[in-house]
C-alpha cells in the first residue's frame, strides 16, 4: 500500500512540473498550446482616432431640386339637379334657388412632377393629372407655366407633360441596375402643398410587385417619407440621379408609415420615350389569363417547382387560342427568357413587339413543349388580368 501512494505521489509531481514547463515554454512560443477560452484579441480605434462622420446630401439636393416642380390641376364638376325641381308646387314654394346645386364647380388637385428635357418635357403619376381640364406647373424659382398632356398610361400610372419653356434643368437618369437595397434616397416633392421639401432614407427593397396598385408593378421600396402631394416627384441616389418616379405609399392614416413606393427609372424610361414618340405606350398581348402557382398547384400538378405562371384561362380566337394553348398549361418561358411569376410572365409578353412571332415554352401533362404565338397589340387599358 505504501509503495502505490509513491508511486501516485511521483506521478502527480510530474505531470504538475510537466505543465509548469510547458506553460513556460508557450510565453516564448505562443500559439504552441491550443486555445483555452482565455481573452479574445479585438480591433479597436486608436487612440487619437474617430468614426467617420456622415457626409451631407446638400449637394445631391441642390443638384435634383431645380428639376422638380408642383403640378396643380383642375377640373369641373357639376353636382347632380335635384329632381324636385321638375315638381312645379317645389318651384312654386322655393322658387329657383336650388339651380345653384347644379352651377359647375372647379376642384384642385395638387401633386409634383419630374423635368425630364431642357425643352419642356415633365413626367408626372397618372392619377395626378386625370381627368383634369386645366394643368399648371410651377418652377422652383416660382415661375408658373401652363402645361398640356403629351400623353398617359394608366397601367404604370405615368404621365408625360409639355410646357413652352426652354434651357430647363433636366434631370440626370441613374443606371438602374446600379441601385441597391441599403443605398441612401432622397424623396423630392410637394407633400400637403407646404412647397418643395426633400426627405432622406434608403431603399428597403427592389422589385415589389403583387400590390394591387397598377398592372405592370416593378416598385422601389424605401423609407424616405412620401405623403400626398409627393406624387410624381424625384426620388433621386446620393448623387443626386433620378432612380424613381415617386407614386404610392402604404397606409392606413393617409400619412407617411414609412412604406412607400417609386417606379424604377428602367420603367420609366421605356415608357417616356415611346409617349414622347407616339403618344401613348404599345404593349404585346397574346389574350390569356394567368395565375400564382402555389406548392399545393405545383404538387397537383406534378411540377418540380412554383417557378412559371399556370394559364387558367384563354380568349376564344385569341393569338394563344389559335396557337393551341389550353387552360392548366404552365408557361415557364417567353422567348427564351424564364418565366419566375405571373408578374414577371406579365412584363416579359409586355414587352413583345406587335406583329411578330414570339416562341413561348409550356409545361403540359408533365410534358415540355414549345409553340408559335403570333403577338396583338394589347387592348386599350381595362382593369383585368388578361394578358
Amino acid at each position: 500500500m505504501r509503495k502505490a501512494w509513491l508511486i501516485f505521489a511521483q506521478s502527480v509531481a510530474a505531470l504538475v512540473l510537466v505543465g509548469a514547463a510547458l506553460l513556460a515554454l508557450d510565453r516564448f512560443i505562443p500559439g504552441l498550446l491550443p486555445f483555452d477560452g482565455g481573452p479574445v484579441t479585438i480591433h479597436e480605434v486608436v487612440a487619437g482616432g474617430r468614426a467617420v462622420q456622415a457626409s451631407t446630401f446638400s449637394e445631391a439636393a441642390a443638384r435634383s431640386r431645380p428639376s422638380v416642380v408642383n403640378i396643380f390641376t383642375s377640373k369641373e364638376i357639376r353636382a347632380p339637379r335635384s329632381p324636385f325641381m321638375d315638381d312645379p308646387m317645389f318651384r312654386r314654394f322655393f322658387g329657383d334657388r336650388f339651380q345653384l346645386n347644379s352651377r359647375p364647380q372647379r376642384v384642385s388637385n395638387l401633386g409634383s412632377g419630374v423635368i425630364v428635357s431642357q425643352d419642356g418635357f415633365i413626367l408626372t403619376n397618372h392619377h395626378v393629372i386625370e381627368a383634369a381640364d386645366e394643368i399648371q406647373v410651377a418652377l422652383p424659382d416660382g415661375k408658373v407655366l401652363d402645361a398640356k398632356l403629351v400623353g398617359t398610361d394608366p397601367e404604370t400610372d405615368l404621365a408625360m407633360l409639355k410646357v413652352e419653356w426652354k434651357d430647363l434643368p433636366a434631370i440626370t437618369f441613374a443606371k438602374a441596375e446600379t441601385l441597391q437595397v441599403g443605398d441612401v434616397v432622397l424623396a423630392i416633392g410637394n407633400p400637403f402643398g407646404v412647397g418643395q421639401t426633400v426627405t432622406m432614407g434608403i431603399v428597403s427593397a427592389l422589385g415589389r410587385n403583387h400590390l394591387g396598385i397598377n398592372t405592370f408593378e416593378n416598385y422601389i421600396q424605401t423609407d424616405a417619407a412620401i405623403n400626398p402631394g409627393n406624387s410624381g416627384g424625384a426620388l433621386v441616389d446620393a448623387a443626386g440621379n433620378l432612380v424613381g418616379v415617386n407614386t404610392a405609399i402604404f397606409s392606413r392614416s393617409g400619412g407617411n408609415l414609412g412604406i412607400g413606393f417609386a417606379i424604377p427609372v428602367s420603367i420609366v424610361r421605356q415608357v417616356m420615350e415611346q409617349i414622347i414618340a407616339h403618344g401613348t405606350v404599345t404593349r404585346g398581348w397574346v389574350g390569356i389569363e394567368v395565375q400564382e402557382i402555389t406548392p399545393e398547384i405545383a404538387e397537383s400538378f406534378s411540377l418540380k417547382s412554383t417557378e412559371g405562371a399556370l394559364i387558367a384561362g384563354v380568349l376564344r380566337g385569341g393569338p394563344a387560342d389559335r396557337a393551341g394553348i389550353h387552360p392548366g398549361d404552365v408557361l415557364v418561358a417567353v422567348g427564351g427568357r424564364p418565366v419566375q411569376d405571373s408578374s414577371s410572365l406579365l412584363n416579359l409578353i409586355s414587352a413583345l413587339p406587335p406583329g411578330r412571332l414570339a416562341q413561348l415554352k409550356l409545361v403540359r401533362d408533365q410534358t415540355e413543349m414549345q409553340l408559335m404565338v403570333a403577338v396583338e397589340k394589347r387592348p386599350a387599358y381595362r382593369k383585368t388580368s388578361q394578358e
